[in-house]
């Protein structure tokens, strides 16, 4: 398997999208990435519509055309009969004219080799050589039947695609020719390979080499009465340019994989015979293929566009010996085993599905059901964890389990202020009996609100301790809003205790203040009584120093 898609890792945003649009389930998911499994790919491209980060992309193939319109061969387009739904307004003769300005030494409608594969269908249809016969125009359909179906290759018709029957006509009349084949599918790069084809590009490719030219096409509309197989892209376009022999054979057409693979399965299940299928892997045919889904999808316009554009008769170009289109189709091995039952329970079992009732078979995985799931598991293309409703049970049980065990208050409120949340401990700090007579209630029926409004004005509340006497707690509060859930998480703490401590200690520290200050007071006393003591004896004592001395200075002088 060529490497057509390749995966832009940093774009993968685990969504899963991918693997629940792949119809074979051919995505492995590792690391945070969805993978294409190669081996395994049908290359329908529905993983690169689908995909929202884009991370999905087709290999570029226009670095290989310019080294041929560089080279000296002569390099001729086929233009698939869908360019008519791709650019609007826009007829053979422009495009043409646009792609010899890009370097083109001719260009070529892919319808001629359609022309010559439809008439070996005819010829099948008249042999009656096959008891089913299946169209083998779809590259995707032909590797689905080869990877998944290998019962039903004897089915599918030995003949080649318009693409390669075109290539093979091209190179016989221009032996030296290099061929491009440019349409709106991304199997056809695959298919190319060992091919005469020597390269191909999307619609959308083309438009971007336009672009880098400066050339614009000119939206002039042609038309021509033989151009039947112009058709073919649409869905019943291959019958309709058939002219069906009456042999008894039903034709149907059968478009998109899903309705594919039912039809596949009724012919494995032998559920249907002498019939002719046109298969086509895209809804609505080649005119909603990958590219044109992708980024130019509308599926009306572009069924009228081809339509008008398509003329009556087929077109003159002549048919080669049977031989030269003669394609055989062989097995392509998928390799896989089987796990056993004790295998896929003991799985399913890690993701808590231990009974049937257990498998939901949601599809959130990307997978049709729980067991497909689990045996991706067992293959290594899937993660235990990619299981959403066991990731959502996981992460409330996470979440019950913090919230029950916190010995905080946690209380939710939306912005309206209704009661959205509220564990075991918020309800025993705020007196509620049961969970269900508060949840969806008002907030005021609980408690004040005010705090809860100011938090919505942007007033941060952090650590807010209050008195609430109805509850006869001192409770802490603290109130986060969150902006993009719209709520309010109000986380409480009781701190009665811590209160009823501090309290208790601002009391022992108010009685110690009041007796040092009697003890200050009474000392102040005692110093007083002692200073006035002081004050007497003092007084009594300098008189007597003084008489004293009037008596001693009396006696000198006689």
């Amino acid at each position: 398997m060529s490497d057509v898609l390749r995966l832009k890792k940093s774009n993968c945003k685990n969504c899963y999208k991918c693997i629940r649009h792949c119809p074979v389930k051919s995505i492995r998911f590792s690391a945070n990435q969805a993978h294409i499994v190669g081996e395994e790919c049908i290359l329908c491209g529905q993983c690169f519509v689908v995909c929202p980060q884009n991370a999905k992309q087709i290999a570029d193939g226009t670095e290989i055309v310019r080294v041929l319109l560089d080279g000296t061969a002569p390099v001729v387009a086929s233009l698939a009969p869908s360019f008519a739904a791709y650019f609007d307004h826009i007829g053979f003769a422009a495009l043409k004219a646009a792609l010899q300005q890009l370097g083109f030494t001719s260009a070529e409608e892919t319808a001629l080799g359609a022309t010559l594969v439809k008439r070996e269908y005819e010829k099948q249809l008249q042999e009656q050589s096959m008891d089913v016969i299946i169209s083998s125009c779809c590259h995707s359909v032909n590797l689905l039947i080869r990877k998944y179906y290998p019962e039903l290759i004897k089915y599918l018709s030995p003949v080649v695609s318009p693409m390669i029957a075109h290539s093979q006509d091209i190179k016989r009349r221009m032996p030296e020719a290099k061929t491009v084949f440019i349409g709106p599918c991304l199997s056809k790069k695959d298919e190319a390979e060992n091919s005469p084809v020597d390269a191909v590009l999307t619609f959308d490719e083309l438009s971007r080499m336009f672009a880098a030219a400066n050339i614009v096409p000119e939206p002039v509309l042609d038309s021509a009465k033989e151009s039947r197989a112009r058709l073919f892209p649409t869905v019943g376009g291959i019958l309709k340019t058939m002219d069906i022999p009456d042999t008894g054979y039903t034709c149907l057409t059968v478009d998109g994989t899903d309705n594919c693979k039912a039809a596949l399965a009724d012919i494995a299940a032998g559920n249907l015979h002498k019939c002719f299928l046109e298969m086509s892997a895209c809804s609505g045919s080649c005119i909603g293929g990958p590219v044109m889904e992708k980024y130019n999808n509308s599926p009306v316009r572009h069924y009228q566009a081809v339509t008008t554009f398509a003329g009556k008769q087929d077109f003159a170009v002549t048919q080669p010996e049977a031989s030269a289109l003669v394609r055989r189709h062989s097995y392509i091995g998928v390799p896989s085993t089987v796990p056993s039952e004790a295998e896929i329970s003991s799985i399913l079992a890690k993701t808590g599905k231990t009974s049937k009732e257990d498998e939901l078979n949601c599809g959130s995985c990307g997978y049709n059901t729980c067991r497909e799931k689990a045996i991706a598991v067992y293959h290594g293309k899937a993660d235990i964890s990619m299981c959403l409703p066991f990731l959502m049970d996981k992460a409330e049980r996470f979440s019950n389990n913090i919230l029950s065990h916190t010995p905080n208050g946690i209380l939710v409120v939306n912005e309206d202020l209704e009661v959205q949340q509220v564990n075991a401990a918020a309800m025993h700090m705020l007196h509620i009996a049961r969970e269900g007579d508060v949840l969806g209630e008002p907030l005021v029926r609980v408690m004040d609100p005010l705090p809860f409004l100011s938090a919505l004005e942007g007033r941060a509340i952090k650590e807010q301790r209050a008195y609430y006497a109805e509850f006869s707690k001192y409770l802490e509060l603290s109130l986060v809003h969150d902006k993009t859930t719209h709520i309010l998480i109000a986380i409480l703490r009781d701190v009665t205790t811590e209160e009823e401590e501090r309290l208790k200690k601002e009391e022992i520290g108010r009685q110690t203040v009041e007796i040092a200050d009697r003890v200050v007071e009474k000392q102040m006393r005692i110093v007083q009584e002692i200073a006035s003591l002081l004050g007497e004896t003092t007084a009594e004592t300098k008189i007597a120093l003084t008489k004293l001395k009037e008596s001693i200075n009396s006696d000198e002088t006689r």
